[in-house]
């Protein structure tokens, strides 16, 4: 189950988070309150999103590869079937 994360220096270099657009990203750093990394799904960076702002979750890599193999679009209608529409 993917986890909360309320603080940007909970998440380390090399540690798998959910961006705001459903991409699991490689975290590459944290500065401020934010965090940046590269996604896994398409290789796209920088992935900046700020923490306190997003709804930023860690990921298992076995969670990033089961959403690069479902698709963005499966990930982000069971999102919104779990939490509704913001």
């Amino acid at each position: 189950m993917p986890e909360p994360i309320e603080l940007s220096s909970s998440l380390k270099p090399g540690d798998i988070y959910e961006d705001p657009f459903f991409h699991p990203c490689l975290c590459i750093g944290e500065v401020d309150g934010a965090v940046w990394g590269i996604s896994l799904i398409d290789g796209s960076y920088p992935r900046t999103t700020d923490v306190s702002m997003s709804g930023v979750r860690r990921l298992s890599v076995e969670e990033a590869w089961s959403w690069k193999m479902k698709g963005l679009d499966a990930v982000k209608e069971e999102w919104f079937a779990e939490h509704g529409s913001i």
